[in-house]
C-alpha cells in the first residue's frame, strides 16, 4: 500500500513538474520571439555585437532578479499565502493573454506582425542621427562610440528586458507556488535555447511562428494554474490532486473555443 501511494505521488508530481515546463517553456517562447525581432532588427542595422551584447546583459540582469526574488519568496514565505497571491498573478497574466488571443483569432484584433515590428526598428534606428537622453548615458562603453550604436544598445537592451521581466514574473510564479524554481527555469532556459539556435539560422525575424497560437495555449495553461492554487490556499482539495490541472486545461480550452466562436458570431451580426 506504501509504495502504491509513493508510485502515484511520484506521478502527481512529474505531471504537475511536466505541465509548469511545458507553460514557462511556451510563455518564454513567445516573449523571447518578440525579443529576438529586436535583437535581430539592431543587429542588422548596427551590428550584431552590439544587440547580441546589450540581449546578454538584459538576460543577466533578469537572472539575477529571478534568484534574488524566487529563492526568499520559496524558502520563507507561507505556502499558502504564496498560493493566493501567485494564484491571483496568473489568473491576471491567463486572462490577459487569453482575451487578445481570443479576440485575435476570432478577427476582432489584428494578429502580432514581426515582420513589421522587425521593419519599424530597422526603420526608427536607420533613421537616428542623435542621442535620446538615455542613451547618452551609455557613452562611457568605448565600443558604443557613435549615437546610432548607443541607440541600438538602448533598444535591444529595453527590448529584451522588457520582454522577459513578463517572463521572470511567470517563473517566479509557477516555481513559488509548487517550490519547483528549477524546473520553471529548466522551461525558460529551453525556450532561450531555441529561440536562439533559431535566430542563428533564420538571422531574421521569426515570422512563421504562429505566436496567437502560442499565446492562446498558455493563457489557458496560466488560467489553469491560477485557478489550481486558489483553490489549495483556501484548502480546497482537487479531485485527483495534480492531476486535475489536465481538467482545468481541458475546461478552459473549451471555453476558449467557444468565446471565439460568440465572439465571431457577434461580429459577423454587426457587419
Amino acid at each position: 500500500m506504501n509504495i502504491l501511494a509513493l508510485v502515484s505521488g511520484h506521478s502527481v508530481a512529474t505531471t504537475s513538474n511536466s505541465a509548469i515546463f511545458i507553460a514557462t517553456f511556451l510563455a518564454c517562447l513567445v516573449e523571447m520571439v518578440e525579443a529576438l525581432t529586436i535583437v535581430v532588427a539592431v543587429g542588422s542595422t548596427t551590428n550584431f555585437k552590439i544587440s547580441l551584447t546589450a540581449a546578454a546583459v538584459a538576460a543577466v540582469t533578469l537572472g539575477v532578479i529571478v534568484l534574488a526574488v524566487g529563492e526568499p519568496i520559496i524558502h520563507f514565505v507561507p505556502l499558502r499565502i504564496i498560493q493566493l497571491i501567485i494564484g491571483l498573478f496568473l489568473l491576471y497574466f491567463g486572462f490577459k493573454w487569453l482575451k487578445k488571443a481570443i479576440l485575435r483569432a476570432a478577427g476582432v484584433k489584428a494578429k502580432h506582425d514581426e515582420a513589421k515590428i522587425y521593419e519599424e526598428n530597422v526603420n526608427k534606428l536607420s533613421s537616428i542621427d542623435q542621442d535620446t537622453e538615455k542613451s547618452q548615458k551609455l557613452k562611457f562603453l568605448k565600443f558604443l562610440n557613435t549615437p546610432i550604436k548607443r541607440e541600438g544598445f538602448y533598444m535591444a537592451f529595453n527590448g529584451v528586458f522588457v520582454e522577459g521581466l513578463e517572463v521572470v514574473i511567470i517563473v517566479i510564479s509557477l516555481s513559488s507556488a509548487n517550490k519547483s524554481l528549477g524546473v520553471s527555469s529548466l522551461g525558460a532556459f529551453a525556450a532561450l535555447v531555441v529561440v536562439a539556435i533559431a535566430g542563428l539560422i533564420f538571422t531574421k525575424a521569426l515570422t512563421g511562428v504562429p505566436e496567437n497560437s502560442l499565446k492562446m495555449a498558455v493563457g489557458i495553461m496560466l488560467f489553469s494554474f491560477g485557478t489550481f492554487y486558489l483553490g489549495e490556499s483556501i484548502k480546497f482539495n482537487w479531485p485527483g490532486a495534480d492531476l486535475f490541472l489536465l481538467a482545468l486545461v481541458g475546461g478552459y480550452a473549451i471555453i476558449t473555443l467557444i468565446s471565439i466562436i460568440s465572439v465571431k458570431k457577434i461580429k459577423s451580426r454587426q457587419h
